[in-house]
Parts: C-alpha cells; structure tokens; sequence
C-alpha cells in the first residue's frame, strides 16, 4: 500500500525515540554524517533519524526517495535479518530504495560506501 509522504513521515509518537537515536549515534553514523549533511554529497540533502510509519531510517534523502541504513551485529541475527526484509519491503512499496552498509564497512572503507552512494544517485541502479 501507497502512502502519501506527509501522513506517515515522523509520526509524533515516535519523536522522542529519533531525538534519542540523533542524540546517540553509531560510531559508524558519526562518521558517515558530516559526508552526507548540508547537501555535500552531489548535492543532495540527506536527514538523519527520518521515520517512515513506524520505521526510523538512518539517513534519508527526500529528493532521491534513498535510505541510508547503517547495519550491526542485531541485523545479522535470524530475527534481524526478517526484521530487515519486511522493513525493506514496506519501503520499496513507499518508492523508496535501501542501501544497507554494515557498521565496520563505513568505519574501513568510507571511500568505498560513499562511492557506492555517489554510483547509485548518478546512476539510480540500485544495490
């Protein structure tokens, strides 16, 4: 099912939970921000801690329709991984596209995830 953006994008009830998770970053989403925020990748403007229904994304980028999430150990568990499925499912019902690093890639190979990123805007091939 289809939502209109404005009726499901950061739903109140959710408000203190994504202040908690800005306020609380990941070692990885530490580093990653400072390369997505104020529009300097191409360009485009990403949010941090972005909630779609009942889902808070990592980073998301409103022009591009793009999740940026950030995986560690809890999405590699059995649960996680279903977990991880209906979520992206659900999104890509929404038009919107995941890509999904896993924590130590980002902390070893930012270059790598950035450019996966930069090929995917430019390209919209998806991952």
């Amino acid at each position: 099912m289809f939502y209109k953006h404005n009726r499901i994008n950061n739903l109140k009830h959710l408000e203190a939970n994504r202040k908690k998770l800005r306020n609380a970053p990941t070692d990885a989403e530490r580093k990653l921000w400072p390369y997505l925020r104020k529009g300097k990748l191409l360009g485009k403007r990403f949010r941090r801690q972005f909630s779609v229904l009942n889902y808070i994304l990592d980073f998301y980028c409103f022009e591009e329709k793009l999740a940026i999430e950030l995986d560690g150990q809890p999405h590699y568990t059995k649960e996680g991984l279903i977990n991880d499925s209906e979520r992206d499912a659900f999104l890509r019902e929404q038009g919107i596209t995941v890509l999904r690093f896993e924590n130590r890639r980002v902390l070893e190979d930012l270059d790598g995830v950035l450019g996966e990123m930069e090929d995917w805007i430019v390209n919209k091939t998806g991952c």
